[in-house]
């Protein structure tokens, strides 16, 4: 994590310069040094919003050791195809702890380097073609790759102003076009990313979580079902946040959100992307000393919480 602190500023020349990249962050306890051998979930708000200016990256959760080897693969796919850095976000929880895991499946799908001009594409534009030029509506654009053999694949990498033609320009229109173009491709790949994992029974109260939290909810689950207690439960796989989860939250009187970190980052996040109707069903169930969350810590406070009249 010191490593990606260190290189804020090129996270945010890829992200508007818009250089494909992959960034595996396992996250550990901060801030600073803080305790380099325990785990943690501290690093969600950082890393999403990375840099200076509006940023905002497509960040992957892994949950399982086999989802981080999936991620790992799919991650380089979501890069390329929106021209954007791509954070993996495990902990070391998952990173250093031994995990019994299904057998890896080898790969069968082809590598999907997303929208990339060859030489044969140029001809076909008579060299005309704008590397920041949105001609799909979607917010991604086209680009070639070094070495195309054609007198009109160059192109400057700029993460200065620039306008649809990779110009340099300080133009406030320009600037408020490209930005306007930016977020769209993150709304496209809002809906490219993996969705959330949702298990419901019908209950009134939902749980949700990311990461390694997976194994403490599933244990506590199956004790508040001993208990009379049945929640529903919805697994986040990546930010930008799917649509999912603002439904997840309607279909619920109280969701409890639970993460390894002091603040609440997704807690948060989450209530930034609802509608103002849904923040109030909100709860916050936080674990932070370091040690992997165990099932007590999500049962404890949500039977104090749900014991109280509201």
């Amino acid at each position: 994590m010191s490593c990606i602190s260190l290189m804020a500023e090129f996270s945010g020349l890829a992200y508007y310069a818009e250089v494909p990249v992959v960034i595996f962050d396992i996250q550990r306890i901060g801030p600073s040094t803080g305790l380099p051998t325990r785990t943690s979930q501290a690093d969600l708000g950082f890393v999403y919003t990375l840099s200076h200016g509006d940023t905002k990256h497509l960040v992957l959760l892994p949950g399982t050791v086999e989802e981080c080897y999936e991620f790992a693969r799919d991650a380089f796919d979501h890069a390329d195809r929106f021209q954007t850095p791509v954070f993996v976000l495990s902990d070391l929880d998952l990173g250093m702890n031994l995990w019994m895991t299904p057998e890896f499946k080898y790969p069968e799908k082809k590598f999907d380097r997303g929208k990339v001009l060859a030489k044969d594409d140029l001809e076909k534009l008579a060299g005309e073609w704008g590397r920041y030029r949105d001609v799909d509506g979607d917010g991604v654009t086209y680009r070639t790759l070094p070495g195309t053999d054609h007198p009109a694949a160059g192109y400057f990498t700029r993460g200065s102003g620039h306008d649809e033609m990779a110009r340099y320009t300080e133009g406030a229109d320009a600037y408020a076009r490209n930005m306007d173009r930016l977020t769209r491709k993150l709304e496209t790949a809002r809906h490219e990313l993996p969705a959330p994992v949702v298990d419901e029974k019908g209950s009134p109260i939902g749980l949700i979580a990311f990461g390694s939290t997976d194994a403490a909810v599933v244990e506590a689950r199956q004790a508040l079902d001993e208990k009379g207690k049945n929640v529903d439960y919805m697994r986040v796989r990546a930010l930008p946040l799917s649509d999912e989860v603002a439904r997840f939250v309607a279909r619920h009187e109280r969701v409890y959100v639970v993460e390894q970190n002091r603040d609440g980052q997704l807690f948060d996040l989450i209530r930034l992307a609802l509608p103002a109707a849904l923040v109030d069903r909100m709860r916050s169930i936080r674990h932070y000393n370091g040690q992997p969350i165990p099932a007590g810590a999500i049962i404890e406070p949500l039977m104090e919480q749900e014991a109280v009249p509201t």
